[in-house]
Formats: structure tokens, C-alpha cells, sequence
């Protein structure tokens, strides 16, 4: 999978043959976005917000560094949503990842707080429903 770079296109990784002293064909390296299938864009979008918020909950190899959890929530349920509204629109092949992925933040989150919601009350459990840890 390809991040979605400026300007609406998809970037693609850079050649292994590319010399380091060559400057790269970016035209070669990306599409617009228009060639992009919904389902890509959305799982792409989704993937970026699962690795967004596993950074705010010191999920990363920095730890703490990054730690928010008022910003790990924001993204949390920014990808509940996604994944609640686009789920007829994408399969079960792409949405069964997602959603654990999703269930494995929502408890790294529960874990991670001081004072933990109520069940029902945690982040994205609006979508989901409640998550006991």
C-alpha cells in the first residue's frame, strides 16, 4: 500500500535501482488519485490513523516520547467511524484487519488511562460498542 502523498497522488516506493547520486522520476513514482480504487484510499487512510494513534498511546519504539492521550482518542474514534460508515463499502478481506487493529487500540487506550471510561464511553465504542480490557 501506497501513503497518499501532495496534491492527490499516491506515492510508490522508490526503485532499489535508482543510483543515490540520480535524482528520482517522481512522475514514474506516482499516480493520480483518480486511478486509485475507494477501497485503497480508504484502507490507506484507516492504516494512517491506526499508526497515528498507536504513536499518541506510547505504542512505538520511542515509547512515551509522543504519548497524548486526548490526541490518541481523537484518532481512535476518527477510525471507528471510518470503519462503521465505510463497511459496507469495503470487504470483509480489508475490514476484519482494521477492525482488530481498531479493538487493539481501543484497549491499549482503556490500559493506558489513569481513570478509565465507563464501558460504552471509550473512544470509537460509540461504533463499536463497548470494549472490556
Amino acid at each position: 500500500m501506497r501513503p497518499i502523498g501532495c496534491a492527490g497522488h499516491i506515492v510508490g516506493p522508490m526503485s532499489d535501482a535508482t543510483p543515490a547520486t540520480e535524482t528520482p522520476d517522481y512522475d514514474a513514482l506516482t499516480r493520480d488519485i483518480a486511478d486509485v480504487p475507494a477501497v485503497e484510499v480508504i484502507v490507506t487512510v484507516a492504516v494512517n490513523l491506526m499508526s497515528a494513534a498507536a504513536v499518541k498511546l506510547g505504542l512505538t519504539e520511542e515509547g512515551d516520547t509522543h504519548k497524548d492521550l486526548d490526541e490518541a482518542r481523537k484518532l481512535i474514534h476518527a477510525l471507528a467511524g471510518l470503519l462503521d460508515g465505510s463497511a459496507t463499502e469495503i470487504s470483509s478481506f480489508h475490514a476484519a484487519p482494521l477492525k482488530d487493529g481498531l479493538k487493539s487500540l481501543q484497549l491499549a487506550f482503556r490500559e493506558a488511562s489513569v481513570v478509565p471510561d465507563e464501558p460504552g464511553q471509550g473512544p470509537g465504542e460509540k461504533y463499536t460498542g463497548p470494549i472490556y480490557g
